[in-house]
């Protein structure tokens, strides 16, 4: 699709604003969907329960394609049970609903926190992590993100539209940049619980975008994170002071980010433009 109508689900979410923003931009007609009202009065969002899936098929009706941002975003923000069950159950809605309506292109929000976020129970594999590492949800909000994948693969096979899961990392902004990351700095444990990864709200609409048009068939995921790491030390530092056992799998260069975008460069044309050292530059 070069310029149809997307839904972008969750669009009064942190990634949602700049995916709506970004697709916009790029000529896309955007209808953005959340059970929050948008912060934005010049671009409101329609009020929708996705959980309901009659609401589900109203928002998507007329649509080329659909970004599924919409979820409880973290875990411990509501019970764990109501986290699986919102997550599930408007992930199966939106997915039933693009099947109804004859949607050929699926973009949703994943997780990284599959590889076994955070490590404290168990270790990486190996790093940089990639999309062939081993799926270790460790609580519910990861295990509802599983569970969408697993769906995917089915209405991939039930429809052969193309869904596409984007693993994305720790979303920062600028004020991220200014006020918390300084805080990650002096001790290394402190952000080891995903290999120190992150990624810009602005590289997740990259991402989302690119994916929307990328030769892709069947279902594919791929990791979403930012070219570098949230610290100053060096990647292969970082893994020698926190993870001495973790081996390598390729060699790592200076601040090269351990949570591995290969794939998303390879196959999205995924290249992140946004780095917290920017905004330290100066």
């Amino acid at each position: 699709m070069a310029s149809g109508r997307v839904v972008v689900t969750g669009g009064a979410g942190k990634a949602g604003v700049a995916v709506v923003e970004d697709l916009r931009a790029h000529g896309h007609d955007v209808v953005s969907a959340d059970i929050a009202e948008s912060r934005d009065p010049d671009a409101p969002s329609l009020n929708a329960d996705l959980t309901d899936l009659g609401q589900a098929i109203e928002v998507l009706a007329g649509a080329d394609a659909v970004v599924h941002l919409a979820a409880i975003p973290a875990p411990n923000i509501v019970p764990d049970g109501e986290t699986f069950r919102i997550n599930t159950m408007s992930t199966y809605n939106v997915f039933a609903a693009a099947r109804v309506l004859g949607i050929s292109r699926v973009v949703w929000a994943s997780s990284e926190t599959l590889i076994g976020l955070p490590f404290e129970r168990e270790q990486p594999r190996y790093a940089p992590i990639d999309e062939h590492h081993p799926m270790l949800p460790e609580f519910d909000y990861a295990l509802s993100k599983l569970v969408g994948e697993h769906m995917a693969d089915q209405f991939v096979r039930w429809t052969g539209s193309t869904y596409v899961s984007l693993r994305i990392s720790n979303i920062m902004t600028d004020h991220d940049y200014e006020v918390r990351f300084p805080g990650f700095w002096d001790d290394p444990t402190i952000r080891a619980w995903n290999l120190w990864g992150y990624v810009d709200a602005r590289d997740v609409a990259q991402a989302a975008r690119l994916a929307l048009t990328a030769p892709i068939d069947g279902h594919e995921a791929f990791l979403v994170a930012a070219a570098d790491t949230c610290m100053p030390r060096q990647s292969r530092e970082l893994m020698e002071l926190v993870y001495p056992d973790v081996p390598l799998s390729r060699p790592v260069d200076g601040h090269e980010t351990l949570l591995s975008i290969d794939k998303a460069r390879a196959m999205l044309g995924y290249e992140p433009g946004h780095s917290w050292r920017d905004a330290h530059a100066s």
